[in-house]
């Protein structure tokens, strides 16, 4: 019990990818983890697969290098908000940004990129947990871009892939069943893939950059603040019940409590080889093209029912 399987899988790894799955602001449910492992000695770079348009920036293998003095595009560009944030704090601040695209291009650049950085681990890092949802759950939130992302790192030949998924309960405003998803985690330990849970310390310097982090991405994109951010930052404050983000509403209000400060970590092989989708969609090129075979997946199955938590 004194070690973890999550930090016993990264124990040789030296320089580390983390990266957002699903995403926009996703890269900063993975702070908290970077800046640990970076106190601890590691080399962590930061990766996002971005919903911002990159093609009018520099790509080199398919990937944005974006840095403090990248220029803006529109009013929406996380990882770029999240390189100035960086530079602020006199931390590493380049942020590689993928395109949105279908798996086939995305697996090409992680392939590239991991060369490059000459990576010894990629954590996939989930703002929620929808990442954990295997195909036939009765909602399964917003899976294009978690599963683009899973489909494409698991085809990426590094040593150590992992997942870290952060914000249990968040996804209930995407209508996930949470029971559904403690089922899969349950179902992932008997595969041996499930390897543990553990918080973020509230009163550590982890937790306070990262809610400094959310505060200042808030305050950089007026009206467009993450929800899942803003959740996870109050669930480390001690915060419990609703809580209002500045320039959101949700369609029902959301509990936070302590366990949306919680990673909930699994082996990414181990994952991905528990999609019913994620064959369907290996060759995909284009981000559409996804969508479409992931709906095509859904219209074709029966869906678990939906169930409430019992105590």
């Amino acid at each position: 019990m004194w070690r973890m399987p999550f930090f016993d899988a990264l124990d040789r790894a030296e320089r580390i990818l983390i990266a957002g799955a699903g995403g926009g602001f996703d890269v900063y449910a993975g702070l908290p983890l970077a800046l640990a492992l970076r106190e601890a000695g590691r080399t962590v770079h930061l990766g996002s697969l971005s919903l911002v348009n990159l093609y009018s920036l520099a790509l080199v293998d398919g990937v944005a290098a974006v840095t403090p003095e990248t220029p803006p595009i529109g009013d929406y560009f996380p990882e770029r908000t999240l390189a100035r944030w960086l530079e602020r704090h006199r931390l590493p601040s380049t942020v590689f940004a993928f395109p949105r695209t279908g798996v086939r291009p995305l697996r090409a650049a992680y392939r590239k990129l991991a060369k490059r950085l000459e990576l010894d681990a990629i954590v996939l890092v989930d703002g929620g947990t929808d990442i954990l949802l295997r195909g036939d759950e009765a909602a399964l939130g917003t899976p294009v871009e978690d599963a683009t992302s899973l489909a494409a790192v698991a085809g990426t030949p590094v040593p150590t892939r992992l997942v870290a998924a952060i914000g249990f309960g968040v996804d209930a405003y995407h209508g996930v069943n949470h029971v559904q998803v403690l089922e899969n985690l349950a179902a992932l330990d008997r595969a041996g893939a499930y390897l543990g849970a553990f918080s973020v310390p509230s009163r550590g310097r982890a937790a306070a950059l990262y809610r400094d982090a959310v505060a200042h991405a808030e305050a950089e994109t007026p009206g467009r603040a993450s929800i899942v951010n803003g959740q996870i930052a109050a669930a480390l404050t001690g915060a419990v019940g609703d809580v209002p983000i500045a320039g959101r509403t949700f369609p029902a209000p959301l509990f936070v409590n302590p366990l949306m400060a919680m990673y909930f970590t699994v082996d990414l092989p181990g994952l991905a080889a528990a999609s019913l989708y994620l064959p369907r969609i290996r060759a995909t090129e284009e981000f559409l093209e996804t969508a479409q075979l992931i709906d095509r997946f859904r219209d074709g199955i029966a869906t678990r029912p939906r169930m409430s938590y019992p105590h």
